[in-house]
């Protein structure tokens, strides 16, 4: 099996087996790669890629080297990311479906890389599912998907499914090391991240930590009846400060393409800068209502005595000191509210109105 790829799937045996037999019996047209953030479903697109680039290349070690570099030069992989919350259907259309009709420019193969798959419209994804169901013969695509329930049935049934599972805790660990941080505060991020590394090195970040901060602060303010400052605010604060964040980052990133000759109108980068921004802030949110829920999971651990499975275990005094007293059926009750709560936000309700009568419940359930 190729360097490449075994190191991709070190920590992901099913889509090793998967991959292996794959490569050996011939690479199917289409594949979708499912399993959460972070663990491993991009570098092991881009091993894959690399070896189905290199078989039946004039010089198969160098389109493998070409093909692993990232951005990667080979004519031939064609790499599609969401600049935004979304996909545009344009660019699906474009850089995909349209290209797939053209022969590879070297080698036998072309190779189609759609990230965040579950971001195409449901216009994307129908406008895709031709060429799903009669690719040209070199042409292979790979679909990333950390919502794989997202796509639609037909696109998902027309691709062969490869699982990826969540990165265990000590795995994490072992890639944060080294980072300067304590080994109690890295031990935390590492299981709060849920298996996903990129979320992982975030809680490391002074906007992790601060989300983290507020989290407990929120959860602390509902037990004590404290909620006459509306800690929430703070929650929401963090998450518009990490969009606008994006939102610049991503305008700054679109607006050097634009000098560099790709052609976009002033309104295309305004717009996608804005649905980048969203995309974060609605992450961020989403994160740091989940750090209140998995706050309220490790009072509940703690107040069942069972102090080994605590998540935030760089914050045990201050679990100890909230948690003092408190009925662990409770406390897993309030973690089911802000579940609750993070299911409600799918639905467009109003942010700040769900968050204070989520936090107002848990003083109500607590008191």
């Amino acid at each position: 099996m190729p360097s490449a790829l075994i190191e991709a799937t070190e920590h992901q045996a099913r889509a090793r087996v998967a991959l292996t037999a794959a490569l050996e019996s011939g690479p199917s047209h289409a594949y979708l790669f499912r399993g959460p953030r972070g663990s491993g479903k991009r570098a092991t697109a881009r091993a894959l890629a690399a070896e189905i680039l290199a078989a039946g290349a004039p010089d198969p070690e160098d389109a493998r080297r070409r093909a692993l570099l990232d951005p990667s030069p080979h004519p031939d992989l064609v790499w599609l990311a969401p600049r935004g919350a979304q996909h545009l259907v344009e660019e699906v259309r474009e850089r995909v479906i349209r290209a797939a009709a053209y022969r590879p420019f070297e080698g036998a193969r072309r190779v189609f890389v759609v990230e965040a798959a579950e971001a195409m419209r449901d216009e994307s994804q129908n406008a895709l599912l031709k060429t799903l169901e009669e690719p040209p013969e070199f042409v292979h695509l790979i679909l990333l998907s950390s919502e794989p329930e997202a796509l639609l049935e037909t696109i998902a049934s027309r691709c062969q499914p490869v699982e990826f599972a969540p990165l265990p805790a000590a795995v994490l660990e072992a890639e944060l090391a080294g980072t300067g941080e304590s080994e109690a505060e890295v031990a935390a991020a590492a299981r709060l991240a849920g298996g996903d590394l990129e979320r992982a090195r975030l809680l490391l970040t002074p906007r992790g930590r601060e989300l983290r901060r507020e989290a407990e602060r929120c959860v602390g303010a509902a037990l004590a009846a404290e909620l006459a400052d509306s800690p929430w605010k703070q929650v929401l604060s963090e998450a518009e400060g990490a969009g606008a964040d994006a939102e610049e980052e991503t305008r700054a990133a679109l607006e050097e393409e634009a000098k560099a000759g790709l052609k976009r109108t002033a309104r295309d980068i305004a717009d996608e800068a804005k649905r980048a921004g969203r995309r974060r802030r609605t992450e961020i949110l989403d994160l740091g209502l989940e750090l209140c829920g998995l706050w309220l999971r490790d009072l509940a651990a703690l107040a069942s005595g069972a102090e080994e499975v605590v998540f935030d275990r760089d914050r045990l005094d201050l679990l100890r000191s909230q948690g003092a007293g408190i009925d662990p059926a409770k406390a897993r009750q309030g973690a089911e509210l802000v579940a609750a709560t993070r299911r409600s936000l799918d639905l467009n309700v109003g942010e700040e109105l769900a968050l204070e009568a989520l936090f107002f419940r848990l003083e109500r359930l607590f008191a």
